[in-house]
């Protein structure tokens, strides 16, 4: 089992860059390889990791989920994108609006759902014009250009949960904001309790967000939550490849965790994997 690692003054791998600095933290993730989970604690504690497919591992390529927390004071920032694989290049779809989504939180005052539908559409240009230049089909061989050329028609697509937690009152307080569209695995605890009936109704396949149409398949969920003095609240965010953590209502253990993002007793993940926990 790799090590579990604790972020008190930095770390980082080729899995991810986590950085801590003035009481701030910032973690991304990196599609190109695996962060063992990792464990950080400041005015909220966090807990991620990254997985690759056990066949993207051996293959060599790109992971299709991207994961992203920002901590500043009494606000934390975070989006989890799960790229969509049989769209055209879905790790760069995960990547883009991943970044694009936490620079919006980051530079939004007031989160509305307005807002984040007027960004979804607005990225579609520079995400097509990114696109375009990524990859020349003219090098490929003929018949997988022609395969190459098809999605490529269709986009690049990715499901998405992006969100914001604010402590108000000297902390005794606080408010969640959530946007997303698909079917990542969205779990709220309160006081030990679950409340995640409300995402489990509203998280499907068909949704998700594409570089050419902006939102398919319905605009995106919006939930907002306010927290009381006194409150405990525990949200957790992950993608397809930790799915067996979908029966569990208990708390799981660091090293639990990361017996699944290894998934010896499978040969690997089947799925990509991506994970974030926030506690307040």
């Amino acid at each position: 089992m790799r090590a579990m690692r604790l972020a008190t003054l930095s770390a980082g791998d080729k899995g991810g860059h986590a950085e801590q600095r003035h009481g701030n933290f910032r973690y991304v993730s990196v599609q190109t390889g695996e962060q063992p989970l990792t464990r950080y604690q400041g005015t909220f504690k966090c807990r991620y990791g990254y997985g690759r497919a056990a066949e993207t591992v051996h293959q060599g390529d790109t992971g299709q989920d991207f994961a992203a927390v920002r901590m500043k004071g009494n606000i934390c920032n975070f989006v989890l994108c799960d790229g969509v694989g049989m769209s055209y290049l879905g790790d760069f779809a995960a990547r883009f609006l991943g970044n694009a989504l936490l620079d919006w939180l980051e530079t939004t005052q007031h989160t509305t759902v307005e807002g984040v539908e007027r960004l979804l559409h607005d990225l579609t240009l520079p995400a097509s014009e990114q696109l375009e230049k990524l990859q020349p089909l003219e090098s490929s061989p003929l018949l997988l250009r022609e395969v190459l050329m098809e999605k490529r028609s269709r986009g690049s697509q990715a499901m998405y949960v992006c969100g914001r937690i604010e402590l108000t009152g000297g902390g005794r307080k606080s408010r969640v904001w959530l946007a997303w569209q698909g079917d990542s695995r969205i779990r709220l605890w309160r006081n030990g309790q679950e409340q995640s009936e409300l995402f489990q109704t509203h998280c499907k396949t068909n949704e998700r967000w594409s570089t050419l149409e902006g939102p398919v398949g319905g605009k995106p969920h919006i939930y907002e939550i306010k927290g009381s003095t006194g409150d405990s609240l525990r949200l957790q965010l992950y993608t397809d490849g930790l799915n067996d953590l979908d029966a569990i209502q208990a708390y799981v253990p660091d090293e639990h965790i990361q017996v699944l993002l290894d998934a010896t007793h499978t040969g690997g993940l089947e799925d990509d994997a991506a994970f974030i926990e926030l506690e307040w």
